[in-house]
């Protein structure tokens, strides 16, 4: 589990073809505490595993699938990502709850600055939409944001200079393929409205409203 707070930010070094997907590496700035064989860390909002360590290097085992359904499978030897460390018990949650488990891939369609700021609409597709609500949590990319406006085919959110500076961001274009997990909250919520487990006054089409 993670929080969306994004923690470092990693270069690709290198990708190796390996049966059944890749092995990405990834440098990244030391983290104060010691990694743990095996342990979960958050690639642009993907879980994967630590599966091994070149000295300043992290390597990750990505399957064809997940290169597939996410937007690791558009990374060269140069790019930018989101990490994240799994939350530990004890540890603060700044942002929401997030699993790791992207549900499809959104498109950004525009960036309009507005003051220091940036405006992004990212399209998504119909099995993401409905877990938005206005006001809800998305992760795009590992990073916990807001739905500021809700349309229907897309959704926007909102960047301070800090989300610019501190993940991947920072370069983002129009055309870009972004991950998207909605709000774990939401995914209960709508699963229980669908098995008639709320009350009647209740609807998620009523909760989508606000």
């Amino acid at each position: 589990m993670f929080t969306g707070i994004i923690q470092k930010k990693g270069l690709v070094d290198a990708l190796e073809e390996r049966a059944g997907g890749k092995r990405l590496w990834f440098s990244t700035a030391p983290w104060e505490r010691a990694y743990e064989e095996g342990e979960s860390i958050a690639v642009n909002g993907v879980c994967l595993t630590l599966a091994d360590r070149k000295d300043d290097l992290l390597g990750f085992d990505v399957l064809e699938e997940t290169l597939r359904k996410t937007n690791l499978g558009t990374l060269t030897s140069g790019s930018v990502v989101n990490l994240e460390r799994a939350l530990r018990y004890g540890d603060a949650l700044g942002g929401h709850l997030v699993s790791g488990h992207v549900d499809a891939c959104g498109t950004v369609r525009s960036i309009q600055a507005v003051g220091p700021d940036r405006r992004v609409e990212i399209t998504a597709p119909e099995s993401v939409l409905p877990l938005l609500v206005p006001q809800g949590s998305i992760a795009c990319d590992g990073i916990s944001l807001t739905v500021a406006e809700l349309f229907d085919d897309a959704f926007a959110v909102h960047l301070i200079p800090t989300t610019l500076s501190d993940t991947c961001w920072a370069k983002m274009k129009v055309g870009d393929a972004i991950n998207l997990e909605g709000d774990l909250v939401c995914k209960i919520v709508r699963r229980e409205a669908a098995e008639g487990r709320l009350t009647n006054e209740w609807s998620w089409e009523k909760l989508q409203q606000g």
